[in-house]
């Protein structure tokens, strides 16, 4: 499929109701004609809280993405359904088609039903240093000028894109996910969390290929502030299944989790 992308200062441009047409800003590391996932990710996410006759006091707790298939720089249409109904949960489900292709991401969100302090707030998890404090580092060879490298700022407290092992990354988004639509909260979590395998690597990139056709982020609380901090880990078994596991966070501490699967194998 041929890349079509919009020149908008954003990850996507909205041209109608239900659809979306994706910037080079949304352009993922190994395929000059395919998407990185966080993006797509965040606008399925988008659209789960704010499609039609969304409850106002629900909050995404839970969501889960299953990437069917590479996500390509062109047009695409959103479609949303609510899968059960409840006073206190809801399961809604949403897709990702291109033009006369087949489904290529869909996501299944669990939102629960908010009653800001009824009960006493209890955070438990490590500490991460800040934003302020961390390093920016080099992000690896990439054969494009623009893409998702260049609309996210990252800052390392931890580790690097170059090195291997864990590592501990804030990111902001330079652009915000929709042109002329303001940035949720959600917005932010998602674009960041589907990096954790890509900054926390085990393996040599160039002699690995590492595919990660999931993604699941379970939040207790949205973002404050812009930046997100991914501090991930990725364990890999000999017979090429892995799995990268996030703690996310913003700067007054913990607010979640993310986990992916990972394909690995050598690369041709």
């Amino acid at each position: 499929m041929t890349a079509q992308t919009s020149s908008a200062e954003a990850f996507f441009e909205r041209v109608a109701e239900d659809r979306y047409v994706p910037a080079e800003y949304t352009r993922g590391p190994w395929s000059a004609d395919s998407q990185h996932a966080g993006p797509p990710a965040a606008l399925l996410g988008r659209t789960v809280q704010t499609r039609h006759g969304a409850r106002e006091d629900m909050r995404l707790a839970r969501i889960t993405f299953e990437i069917t298939k590479p996500v390509p720089l062109a047009p695409l249409t959103v479609a949303t359904r609510v899968l059960r109904e409840g006073r206190s949960v809801e399961l809604v489900e949403a897709s990702l088609t291109p033009d006369g292709g087949a489904e290529v991401m869909r996501a299944r969100a669990l939102r629960i039903r908010t009653q800001p302090g009824s009960v006493p707030q209890e955070t438990h998890g490590p500490e991460v240093p800040g934003p302020q404090s961390a390093r920016t580092e080099p992000f690896f060879p990439v054969p494009w000028d623009v893409g998702y490298h260049t609309a996210m700022e990252a800052r390392f407290a931890h580790g690097s894109f170059l090195g291997r092992g864990p590592a501990t990354c804030w990111l902001r988004m330079r652009v915000p996910l929709v042109d002329g639509e303001k940035t949720a909260p959600l917005d932010r979590v998602l674009v960041a969390a589907d990096s954790g395998n890509g900054v926390s690597n085990v393996l040599d990139f160039s002699r690995h290929v590492f595919v990660n056709p999931d993604l699941t982020v379970h939040l207790h609380r949205h973002p404050a502030g812009e930046w997100v901090c991914i501090d991930a880990r990725t364990s890999v078994d000999g017979a090429g299944i892995g799995m990268s596991e996030t703690g996310i966070h913003d700067e007054q501490g913990p607010i979640g989790r993310g986990v992916q699967s990972l394909f690995v194998a050598p690369r041709d």
